[in-house]
């Protein structure tokens, strides 16, 4: 029955359009519920199971009884994990003061920016980029300042256009590498001479979102900023967590660390709006990073094989451009050739949604459109799938684009 009219909802949230990657997994669904054959390359969800330790850990700790309300900022346990993890893997050392554990990187993300903007501020952020920094910025009534990256540099931020972007009333500056969309990565050397511009704006927060960092496709470790550049480790926060690494999506689990004040700051944020992380979840984190780390080399060569042969199938199509990523699980490739023509089923496509769209109902296809990276006309695809489905959706891309008027 029609909705009744009824109070009012928060102005603010007409600026702030729902994830364009929720919507093209939640249509796909939605279709192959309605009895369509779907092949769905939309979210950056691994296909290998969590490990089965992990699970046996999470089950014990039920077992135990650690099913009660967990501390706000993390448990001891999980805690001492990261920090452990940080000094292993990146070289960082970080109290218990400064470690913040969130349900998955999203909240991690939330909380600083909440903590932190305020209306008028600006937050830089590279594009391509994950949505969620600009549309959480603008909750918090803050301004994103896109910096744009091309393909011609590998989808990398050059130190003369972060110098551009930054202004007085920058109050973040974002680095989300190993990247999504792209799968771009940087060098120590790149991250060196970003460093150079950053330290000209001293009244700038840094977040190194590291969520990727174990997925560079030829195996060399993943430099961060504050291990680079650690004269700016008072400004930078750096983010993982355990869903891309360890298969652990649905486990809800990420962290930081950062400046001790910068964490109590959003401790306080994340004290407000949902509490601690499941205690459960909590202890299949610490397993994931305190154990054997053997599956972790053998989901990133899987990763590393399917983005090959993926982005040559994606180049050998007419019409398509596509960057080769060094790390991460997705292709990005460019459908400029095939703009303003019109699809085997009488589309004219216009842009990089229509092409999606187009895509998905003429092949059954779900992918997400560039424009909701920002940056057009892209189209990205996950290649978390697993060899089945990634097979099955190229030969429908390639049957698809070739099918173009």
């Amino acid at each position: 029955m029609p909705e009744a009219a009824g109070p009012g909802l928060a102005a603010r949230l007409a600026q702030i359009p729902r994830a364009a990657t929720m919507q093209a997994a939640e249509r796909a669904r939605a279709l192959r519920a309605a009895g369509r054959d779907i092949i769905s390359l939309t979210l950056g969800e691994p296909d290998f199971p969590t490990p089965a330790h992990v699970v046996e850990a999470a089950h014990a700790a039920a077992l135990r009884g650690e099913t009660k309300y967990p501390p706000l900022t993390g448990t001891p346990a999980l805690k001492a994990a990261v920090a452990a993890k940080f000094r292993r893997d990146s070289g960082l050392a970080f109290e218990d003061g400064e470690i913040l554990v969130g349900h998955g990187g999203r909240q991690i993300i939330y909380d600083a920016l909440t903590a932190t903007l305020d209306p008028g501020d600006e937050i830089v952020v590279p594009a391509p980029y994950w949505n969620a920094y600009p549309l959480i910025a603008r909750m918090a009534g803050a301004a994103p300042v896109l910096l744009a990256c091309e393909e011609a540099d590998g989808f990398r931020p050059t130190p003369e256009a972060l110098d551009r972007a930054i202004t007085r009333r920058t109050k973040w500056v974002v680095l989300n590498y190993p990247n999504n969309p792209t799968g771009a990565v940087l060098d120590r050397a790149a991250l060196l001479a970003l460093a150079e511009v950053l330290r000209r704006a001293p009244w700038a927060w840094v977040m190194s979102d590291d969520i990727y960092e174990h997925l560079v496709h030829d195996g060399t470790p993943n430099p961060t900023l504050a291990a680079v550049a650690p004269d700016l480790a008072h400004r930078v926060l750096t983010l993982t967590g355990v869903s891309k690494t360890y298969a652990m999506t649905g486990w809800r689990v990420g962290f930081a660390g950062g400046p001790a004040r910068l964490v109590s700051a959003m401790a306080n944020v994340q004290g407000q709006s949902t509490g601690g992380v499941s205690p459960v979840a909590q202890a299949a984190a610490a397993a994931a990073l305190e154990g054997t780390q053997d599956q972790v080399g053998v989901m990133r060569a899987a990763y590393a094989a399917r983005s090959a042969r993926v982005v040559a199938a994606l180049r050998a199509m007419p019409g398509l451009t596509c960057h080769q990523p060094g790390g991460a699980f997705y292709a990005y490739p460019g459908v400029a050739g095939l703009l303003g023509r019109r699809t085997r089923g009488g589309t004219l496509v216009s842009d990089d949604r229509a092409f999606c769209e187009a895509l998905l109902m003429e092949e059954g296809v779900a992918a997400v459109h560039g424009g909701a990276f920002g940056a057009s006309p892209y189209v990205r695809i996950s290649t978390a799938a697993g060899e089945a489905v990634l097979g099955e959706g190229l030969a429908r891309i390639g049957r698809f684009v070739s099918g173009f008027q």
